[in-house]
């Protein structure tokens, strides 16, 4: 018997995987202790057959089930590997594991294992997917389950922790294959991490882990996790979702990549920020007011002022910088914020493009693809109207500015990404002789709009967590 590590196993109704994951540690010769939480299919009856000693425990949520199961095991070997039951031990890490002698890891408390993870028969390569290191060996006694977690199961460990890169482990749930078995999955799972952000709001859970973007990877998850609960809802998943596609290359995923990522982006973090406000409204006091009482008409003036302000200032401003009669050489060769603009989303569509295998290039209007054909970015193609009429918006309502700066800026950074994304189409497929028959302006501006409505409409219900602290005092 192993005198090294134990495995560690959760399940409930796992018959489809247990199979496959006992298969691959067997050779491994170590313990396997499995809690089940009530499975009526054959998983027990297969635990058994491998020889694994098993518990039942009523399932509250995977920390709760880690935490019962570190703590009523008897694991009598220095270390311990928790594993799901839809994730299998690689030949890779199997290799690493064979050798694996504690005296060799003095001082290390914790192993970080490289997770590769598929979705109907995909490995998920891209949009943040991979790498990713999850700890998942630890010293017996010292690691202990993140309680303060309602769905992410985490193991902390303190002291030093060590990633192996090439320690694979492979994570793939066939019973995802069935889309209506991964949304009513996600469904409960957004229960969960709704009240979890609810009750963060109301203080009444922290972080077990201290945040630090340079820190171990369980550290920067903790810190990029701040960061997503000061963005404002509704905003928040659509900025996630771009990020992924376009910044950490989703869409190199392909098809079913891209499926994966909408869902597990957008539509999973949207249905949170739904649920969030649902909360929130059952848990609002029948007496509660807002921030500030808003006067329609006051709103109105405000926002029409504020508009006319930016749009308008706008366009006196392309015009100084223009040549012309009232050109400016001073203001067009220093502040000229209508060129900066021009040339960053110029050069963000030539980059994107360039990436994804085209060949691009871009002078101070023209954007060119070889084999396509060149588009111009004229004033009207840089979104400062739709700016204007969100910024108006947003400033003019009232709302403590705290709870506006993000949102203005997320929203800002949002209209030009998805307007990087229509130069890039029109870059492509854009057929000029076809532009007398459908205006891509209106098109894009038909859609930012309604884009907008929709992101402002939730924006307005928003309750700031200041009122939820006031509203619990």
């Amino acid at each position: 018997m192993n005198q090294q590590f134990t495995f560690i196993i959760i399940t409930f109704n796992e018959e489809v995987h247990l199979p496959r994951l006992l298969q691959s540690v067997k050779d491994l010769d170590a313990a396997v202790f499995v809690l089940d939480s009530g499975s009526t299919d054959n998983t027990v009856s297969i635990a058994e057959e491998f020889g694994a000693k098993i518990l039942q425990n009523p399932f509250v949520n995977h920390p709760a089930q880690w935490d019962f199961a570190l703590k009523n095991f008897p694991v009598q070997t220095p270390w311990g590997i928790c594993l799901d039951a839809d994730q299998i031990v690689t030949p890779e890490l199997k290799k690493r594991l064979e050798v694996f002698r504690d005296e060799d890891f003095a001082g290390v408390n914790g192993i970080y294992f490289n997770r590769k993870n598929f979705f109907k028969g995909r490995w998920i390569k891209h949009g943040g997917y991979s790498p990713i290191y999850l700890l998942k060996m630890f010293r017996f006694g010292i690691g202990y389950s993140d309680l303060n977690e309602n769905m992410d199961h985490r193991i902390i460990v303190p002291g030093k922790t060590i990633i192996w890169k090439d320690g694979y482990i492979l994570e793939e749930n066939l019973k995802e294959n069935k889309i209506s078995f991964w949304i009513a999955k996600h469904n409960r799972y957004s229960d969960l991490v709704a009240h979890e952000e609810v009750e963060r709001m109301m203080q009444i859970r922290s972080q077990t882990i201290k945040p630090h973007f340079w820190g171990s990877p369980d550290e920067r998850t903790a810190w990029l996790k701040q960061l997503w609960w000061q963005l404002p809802r509704y905003v928040r998943p659509m900025l996630y979702f771009l990020y992924r596609m376009f910044f950490q290359l989703g869409i190199l995923d392909g098809r079913t990549g891209v499926i994966f990522h909408f869902l597990q982006a957008f539509w999973f973090r949207l249905v949170v920020d739904i649920k969030i406000d649902e909360i929130l409204q059952q848990d609002k006091p029948l007496n509660t007011t807002t921030d500030k009482k808003l006067s329609p008409i006051r709103f109105v003036i405000v926002f029409v002022i504020l508009f006319l302000l930016f749009y308008y200032f706008n366009i006196f401003f392309f015009g100084v910088t223009s040549p012309g009669n009232h050109y400016s050489a001073f203001l067009a060769g220093h502040l000229n914020y209508i060129s900066w603009l021009r040339h960053f989303l110029l050069m963000s569509s030539a980059g994107l493009l360039n990436l994804f295998g085209f060949s691009a290039i871009y002078n101070e209007y023209d954007l060119l693809v070889a084999g396509h054909g060149t588009i111009q970015l004229v004033y009207s193609c840089l979104g400062l109207g739709v700016i204007s009429f969100f910024a108006a918006f947003v400033l003019a309502y009232p709302k403590k500015f705290g709870s506006k700066w993000l949102f203005l800026i997320g929203g800002i950074i949002g209209i030009e990404v998805l307007n990087i994304l229509r130069f890039v189409l029109l870059a492509i497929f854009w057929n000029k002789k076809g532009d007398h028959l459908l205006d891509h302006h209106t098109i894009f501006n038909i859609l930012i709009y309604l884009i907008i409505a929709i992101t402002l409409y939730f924006w307005v219900k928003h309750d700031d967590a200041l009122n939820v602290n006031e509203s619990t005092n």
